[in-house]
Parts: structure tokens; C-alpha cells; sequence
């Protein structure tokens, strides 16, 4: 494996993830905006984010001071070593930052000092899986902390505004709208939702941020999820929250929704909230098959789709 080529390249992505907006999120937040009121804070909000990531993605710069907590999902061929991988990763992570597309952002937590490079314990974070395609598959997502600040965890049954909702699809519905609306306007609204119903409280936050990885106009495998994620973009917008809490149309853009199996004793469903700047895009490395070495040469940043599939 070429790993110096492979560093390369994983610094393009972490380039592109930092300093452009997915097109799918670009369009929801101009659609958006044609709704609102013009000359409206929330309007004119709109119009700043809008200045502000044509800026960014002129100047490669990134979209938000805070370049937030990055995570690799890697699916990696069999004849692949994951640590060689794993370390490439960190290596294009300390380049990036270096670089200026990355701010220092990497605290130790006992002794309160900056790394300076965005390497640490757990961060940057990893999921690593290996498949029978015989590609390289990585996807990147970052994490700002004012979003992660706004994630929440729920257990079913749960008492909201008064009201005991159970554990069923509405209890569902109810919580996530709890969510959103104690968020307000922070966490840099409007608000981008990933969501998981069940597993323990580790895997639930895991499943819900990886749903962050799905595009907006993608549609779920499961009807009744199909529905309510329309129903929760629908029924949040209509609480006028609008863009940064200034009131408005668009108080959350996009809600994706996915599921792990519990045991009988609980019923979680886990939150990750994710803000205007919704950074995820991914690389796809094709091996060189006809040279005859395990050369990642071959290499297209695409955006990202269906968390299980690219392109």
C-alpha cells in the first residue's frame, strides 16, 4: 500500500469535508430561504451562511471556526492492514491542520492542554470495518461542539410537556421534537437530525451520527421511518424557531432515522444534532489491479449517500 499517496490524498478530503457544503445541504438552505420573510433576521441570517461558504470554498478555508470532532468510517479490503490505515488517517489529520484546513481543536481532558495537531485520545474517532469489495472505502464527518452540545439522549416511556408518552413511534416523534425545541437557536440552527430508536446508550449515539452520513433526499428502507422523518421536518418547522432562534421557516432541514434491536428493558432513542455547517463527504480508493501491488492511486472525493453505499 502506498500510504504516502493515500495520506495525500486523505488530505484533499479532509480539505473538501472542512471547506465545501455538501450540494444537498447547499440546496435545502437555499430552497429555505426563498420561503422566508426578505429583509427578515432569519432572511438575512440565510444570506450571511450562504456569503460565508461561497467564501470558503473559494479560499479553501473552513466553513466554521470550529472544525469540529472529526470520525472516519473506513470499510477496507481484506488485504488491507486497518492500523497502517487508521495511522494514515491521523497523519493527513495533523497535515490538515498544519495546512490551516483544520483549527487546533484537541483537548486533553485532565490537564486541559491543545495537542495542536487534532490528535488524541479518541480523536480523531475511528469505525473500521473490513468488506469483500476489493476498494477502499472511507467517509468523513465533522462534528462541531455547539451542535454536539444540543445531541441528546431519551428513554421511552417519557413525560413531555405533561403528557406520558410510550414506547411507539410517537413516543418517538415526541421526544426528537423535545430535542429540537429545547435546542433553540443553539447550536447553530437550522438543525440537521440523526436519529436511532433502540440499542444501548454507546451504540445508539454511534447509529444516530451515522445517520448524519445519509443524504437529505434519500428515501428510508422502512416506510413507517419514511413518514415520520417527514413528519419531524414538518412538525419542527412549524414551532418557528427559524435560523440561529431569530424565528423563521426553517428550523430544521433534514431528519434521518435509523434503528438498532434492545433488550426488552429499555428503549432509547438517541439524538445527534448537527448544525447549518453540515460537513460529510467521502473517498472511494479503486486498487490498480494491472499493476500488481496494492496502489491507491485510482481516487474520486464523492458525496456521500446511503450510509452502507458511495457514488
Amino acid at each position: 500500500m502506498n500510504t504516502e499517496k493515500l495520506t495525500e490524498n486523505l488530505v484533499e478530503l479532509i480539505r473538501r469535508t472542512s471547506c465545501y457544503l455538501p450540494p444537498d445541504v447547499s440546496q435545502v438552505l437555499t430552497a429555505k430561504r426563498a420561503l422566508e420573510k426578505a429583509k427578515s433576521k432569519a432572511d438575512f441570517a440565510l444570506e450571511v451562511v450562504e456569503q460565508n461558504t461561497n467564501l470558503a470554498r473559494f479560499h479553501s478555508r473552513p466553513i466554521c471556526q470550529d472544525t469540529g470532532h472529526l470520525v472516519f468510517y473506513i470499510n477496507y479490503p481484506a488485504n488491507l492492514n486497518p492500523l497502517e490505515l487508521q495511522q494514515a488517517c491521523k497523519n493527513a489529520v495533523a497535515i490538515a491542520t498544519e495546512k490551516g484546513y483544520l483549527r487546533q481543536n484537541s483537548v486533553d481532558s485532565i490537564d486541559g492542554k491543545n495537542t495542536g495537531n487534532n490528535i488524541g485520545f479518541g480523536m480523531p474517532g475511528f469505525h473500521v470495518e473490513s468488506w469483500d469489495k476489493n476498494v477502499l472505502e472511507v467517509k468523513l464527518v465533522q462534528k462541531g461542539g455547539g451542535c454536539e452540545n444540543m445531541s441528546a439522549q431519551y428513554t421511552l416511556p417519557a413525560m413531555i410537556d405533561g403528557k406520558l408518552y410510550g414506547r411507539n413511534l410517537d413516543g418517538v416523534r415526541a421526544v426528537i421534537l423535545d430535542a429540537v425545541n429545547k435546542a433553540q437557536g443553539k447550536g447553530c440552527a437550522p438543525g440537521f437530525l440523526g436519529v436511532c430508536i433502540g440499542g444501548d446508550r454507546a451504540d445508539g449515539y454511534a447509529q444516530a451520527k451515522k445517520q448524519l452520513l445519509r443524504e437529505l433526499d434519500d428515501v428510508n428502507d422502512l416506510p413507517e421511518l419514511t413518514f415520520l422523518e417527514s413528519r419531524i421536518v414538518n412538525e419542527a418547522n412549524k414551532l418557528k424557531i427559524g435560523t440561529m432562534g431569530f424565528e423563521g421557516e426553517m428550523t430544521v432541514g433534514g431528519c434521518k432515522i435509523g434503528y438498532l434491536n434492545r433488550l426488552p428493558a429499555c428503549y432509547f432513542v438517541s439524538i445527534a444534532y448537527m448544525c447549518w455547517a453540515f460537513r460529510r463527504r467521502g473517498v472511494v480508493f479503486v486498487q490498480a489491479v494491472a499493476m500488481r501491488v496494492n496502489c491507491y492511486n485510482c481516487w474520486e472525493i464523492l458525496n456521500l449517500k446511503h450510509p452502507n453505499r458511495l457514488g
